[in-house]
């Protein structure tokens, strides 16, 4: 993608001015630190006072400004613009360049200076210079912006998440504290319940919200070892089976032959957990969840279907995004933190796989992970990397 930067030349020279627009019309600046290029528009203004209205009316990223102008002088431009000039540069042409020019236009906030004469690809690469500063300037304060907006998307989460659970604990505390159910000890006991499940998803969102940062900032350490996948699904099999026989739903786990990957063995119960759990919290009572596993020739593929509530399209479409919960009559009184399954594709991605779904409104999903082994994956970010 190319974008375009806009230059004024403030000089009184119209051969001046033609120039520069000649030498720029066809020059593209590419950086290897920021994606995609820029072009070039050149502007001209032959006073300083018409520099300023320009200024002011369309403000150029890069000012090319002749210190000796008819009129008020490049200096006194200079002087008079804003004290936080924002995207625009000020590079100084001169004639008469010396240290003491160069010295006083810096002081008052120019970028660079180019002393005349000066040839085509000397202008190139003062332009050059001052287009790569702009544009790791913007991309810094895009990424600015961006971190800005996941703060404030982490902690409306957390706010929105938590405000409930912590409500209804609370509430249910004050009644224990007060005995102001009356004397049935049973009403209590459905209260002490409620608390804990309120807390459980409390430290669920918590747990989802350390691995996430740990993946994404490269302070988990990652421990290599051959596993046989099998063991981590039934022990995430397991873990579900309470809430699924009360619920009257069936879990199978399809895999007769070991299915070995070289991984780390957290990781893969953070997303077998995660997709087992969810299978189990979206389906049915008297549903059913069957677990598949299978081993290629260069991956592992696993798969979770259910006989759930399933989604649409575009609610698919939107699943493993951060903080996506999709929220209609049959997913209100579920719990969770919106992160499980960005997890899980972050976690996909880093064994050279990908994390895919196939659903259908009424019918169910199928959560498809694959995995390699970590000798062919990448590292996770910050440079991790297996022992």
């Amino acid at each position: 993608m190319t974008d375009t930067l806009r230059i004024l030349v403030a000089d009184d020279e119209p051969g001046m001015r033609t120039g520069v627009a000649r030498a720029l019309r066809d020059f593209t600046v590419s950086l290897p630190d920021v994606d995609g290029s820029v072009c070039f528009d050149v502007a001209g203004a032959e006073s300083g006072e018409q520099a300023l209205e320009r200024i002011a009316t369309d403000p150029p990223h890069i000012l090319l400004l002749d210190y000796k102008l008819p009129g008020i002088s490049g200096l006194e431009v200079l002087g008079r613009l804003p004290a936080d000039p924002g995207d625009l540069l000020t590079i100084m042409i001169t004639a008469y360049a010396s240290l003491d020019t160069a010295v006083t236009a810096i002081k008052r906030g120019a970028y660079d200076f180019l002393a005349k004469p000066f040839t085509p690809e000397e202008l190139k690469i003062t332009v050059r210079k001052a287009a790569g500063r702009l544009l790791l300037a913007q991309q810094a304060r895009r990424l600015a912006q961006e971190k800005r907006q996941v703060r404030f998307q982490l902690i409306s989460v957390l706010a929105h998440e938590l405000k409930a659970p912590l409500a209804a604990v609370e509430g249910y505390l004050r009644i224990l504290r007060d005995r102001s159910a009356g004397d049935d000890s049973a009403v209590y006991d459905r209260m002490i319940e409620r608390s804990l499940v309120r807390t459980e998803g409390m430290r669920k969102l918590i747990i989802d919200l350390l691995d996430m940062t740990r993946i994404e900032s490269g302070q988990k350490r990652r421990e290599f070892a051959d596993l046989d996948v099998r063991d981590v699904a039934r022990a995430a099999v397991e873990t579900m089976l309470p809430e699924a026989r009360a619920r009257g739903i069936t879990i199978a786990l399809e895999a007769g032959a070991p299915v070995p990957l070289r991984a780390d063995r957290g990781e893969i119960e953070i997303i077998l957990n995660n997709l087992v759990s969810n299978a189990v919290k979206y389906n049915r009572d008297g549903g059913r969840v069957d677990v598949r596993l299978r081993r290629d020739a260069d991956a592992v593929t696993l798969a979770v279907a259910d006989t759930g509530i399933g989604m649409t399209a575009e609610e698919a479409g939107r699943l493993f995004g951060e903080f996506v919960r999709l929220k209609n009559e049959k997913t209100r009184d579920i719990l969770g933190s919106g992160l499980g399954l960005s997890i899980v594709r972050k976690l996909a991605t880093l064994y050279g796989g990908h994390a895919s779904v196939e659903s259908a409104p009424g019918v169910g999903s199928t959560f498809t992970v694959v995995l390699r082994d970590a000798a062919d994956a990448a590292p996770a970010p910050g440079g991790a990397a297996a022992p």
